[in-house]
């Protein structure tokens, strides 16, 4: 799809288990690690091998890593700024085993599914702009939860359509390298297994837990013990490990239109949202040319107004004009952001959201994931969303990524930062912080010299809870 594109790209389904968007066919069924490297590469991943010596040793044919080695890439990694520490170290152990910024991304969105339900899930979605060096283009990727068409009848909390599973998908499919199962392994594992509640989660989970947990299905995950869960506890969803196995395995396709959709339909009918089969089948992501403009020699380029209603960019040139970046008013709901770059130059910004805090309050039986509230329905909006990235398409690199939440303020916590940094040449430490104003929050990662350790730098809102990961 080229850059120049205009309008949105929406084809019909092209098969029983893919979809095209831009006139490129994504083959959502199911897909197999091509070659034994591949093979092993996803063996370990969802072994449990957070290591990236193991990963390099079977990459790159090894016995052993050598001292200094994390893995399959030596040297220069890239960079990860999360809301979300593990979410961070997910994408920083996929950048190590050699995948692209999209792997990493991919990775670290279903990893918040686990780690920060709150904010990220399969039951919601969110929005990403992609550069890829050997496309040589900035592309934007729209996933977030889909509006009803009506409000079902009974439905007391009438659910969204999910597309995280099927955006990130889409994300993969233009940008990925590494096999897609790869991808989704440490976030099963995350599942199955456990991981420690993070202060973000806490601090959510506190604001909300009375009507939450009146959820009998809600309670057994985030109240196990009968008291919610506290920062440090271990916090294990076998529900949601099986979900994420079965669409590893089976395909995207399969929670859309197969098996696992007629599960979504029966389950998310006894958690009042009523999904069907047939709005799953029909809700696909957007693959859509972004907002650009020239920025000295780089290209900018910001959401389209159908995420972000042109806030982004206003924030970036207030910023830059020394103004104080607008925030957007209104109930919006909660979100979350992360940036990667890889060592090749690449970049992903993506932005995730629940449309409120935890979604609709209910989690689907047997299924471990909580269903997002359907937009224009009650007092429940679609949340702006914030993200830009910078690119030089000369050199074919990334200069700059960044991202935003905070409801109303999420645009805001997006492009004041570049505005101060890439205008007004604050410091990247000083901009993320002053550039987002409250309740906003950003992530960013800057290359203004070569993209290397020494040329990069990554910081996350030190008002948050979130983690900078890449080269010690």
């Amino acid at each position: 799809m080229s850059s120049t594109a205009a309008g949105m790209v929406r084809d019909q389904m092209a098969s029983a288990n893919g979809f095209r968007m831009g006139g490129t066919l994504f083959q959502a069924g199911p897909r197999r690690p091509a070659g034994m490297a591949a093979l092993a590469l996803s063996a370990i991943l969802l072994a449990g091998c957070s290591t990236a010596e193991r990963v390099g040793n079977i990459l790159g044919g090894g016995s052993s890593a050598q001292p200094g080695q994390q893995g399959y890439v030596r040297g220069f990694l890239g960079n990860v700024a999360a809301e979300d520490a593990r979410a961070a170290m997910v994408a920083r152990d996929i950048l190590s085993a050699g995948g692209s910024a999209a792997d990493a991304a991919v990775a670290a969105g279903f990893t918040l599914s686990v780690t920060l339900p709150s904010r990220a899930g399969l039951g919601g979605g969110g929005a990403c702009l992609g550069y890829d060096p050997r496309r040589n283009e900035i592309e934007a990727f729209l996933f977030q939860p889909g509006a009803r068409e009506a409000v079902p009848r009974g439905a007391d909390r009438p659910a969204a359509v999910p597309l995280m599973a099927r955006g990130l998908f889409a994300l993969h499919a233009r940008q990925g390298r590494l096999p897609f199962e790869a991808t989704m392994a440490p976030a099963e594992q995350l599942a199955r297994f456990g991981t420690e509640v993070s202060r973000g989660l806490a601090t959510d989970l506190a604001a909300v837990s009375g009507p939450l947990l009146a959820d009998p299905v809600s309670r057994a995950v985030f109240a196990p013990s009968g008291t919610p869960v506290s920062e440090g506890n271990r916090l294990v969803q076998n529900e949601l490990a099986t979900t994420l196995g079965q669409i590893r395995t089976a395909g995207v396709g399969d929670f859309h239109q197969g098996g696992l959709a007629r599960r979504v339909e029966e389950a998310s009918a006894a958690a009042g949202g009523f999904l069907t089969v047939g709005e799953m089948r029909a809700a696909v992501p957007q693959a859509v040319a972004p907002v650009q403009e020239r920025l000295r020699n780089d290209m900018l380029a910001v959401l389209p107004a159908s995420a972000d209603s042109g806030a982004t960019l206003a924030a970036f040139r207030a910023a830059g004009a020394g103004q104080t970046p607008p925030v957007m008013g209104g109930m919006l709901g909660a979100s979350t952001s992360l940036v990667v770059q890889d060592r090749e130059g690449g970049a992903v910004a993506c932005t995730f959201t629940m449309n409120n805090l935890f979604g609709t309050g209910r989690m689907l039986p047997g299924m471990g994931f909580l269903l997002a509230p359907a937009p224009g329905v009650g007092s429940v909006q679609t949340p702006p969303l914030g993200a830009i990235l910078v690119a030089n398409t000369v050199v074919k690199t990334m200069r700059y990524a960044g991202a935003g939440s905070g409801q109303g303020a999420a645009p805001a916590a997006a492009g004041g930062p570049a505005g101060l940094h890439l205008l007004r040449n604050v410091p990247l430490e000083q901009a993320v912080p002053t550039g987002a104003p409250e309740p906003g929050r950003g992530v960013a990662i800057s290359c203004q010299g070569s993209v290397t350790a020494a040329g990069c730098r990554a910081v996350a809102d030190p008002r948050g809870f979130g983690l900078t990961a890449g080269n010690d």
